[in-house]
């Protein structure tokens, strides 16, 4: 079995919010997000992500968490409303 992917990225520059996507028997979907900010290890030239921002970061990893917040509101919003569609054709 492969990796899990998350279920959307956004990138600004180096940061990264990816958004995943989880479920539970009958409950809907929820999501979580986690940041990151890629970076190069000097030592062997690999890039790697790392949890910890700096100063400059900061307003990055908050415009991804905005844009994160946003796209998972619009998802929720579409989940429901292809669940009433199919409920309204489950009726007729």
């Amino acid at each position: 079995m492969g990796k899990k992917r998350p279920t959307h990225e956004i990138k600004l520059g180096r940061i990264r919010a990816a958004i995943w996507s989880n479920e539970s028997g009958d409950s809907d979907p929820w999501f979580n997000v986690t940041v990151t900010r890629l970076f190069q290890d000097k030592a062997d030239g690999s890039w790697r992500d790392s949890n910890a921002f700096g100063r400059d970061d900061l307003p990055i990893a908050n415009k991804a968490m905005d844009m994160a917040y946003g796209w998972i509101l619009r998802h929720e919003q579409k989940l429901e409303m292809q669940a009433r569609q199919s409920s309204k054709k489950n009726e007729e």
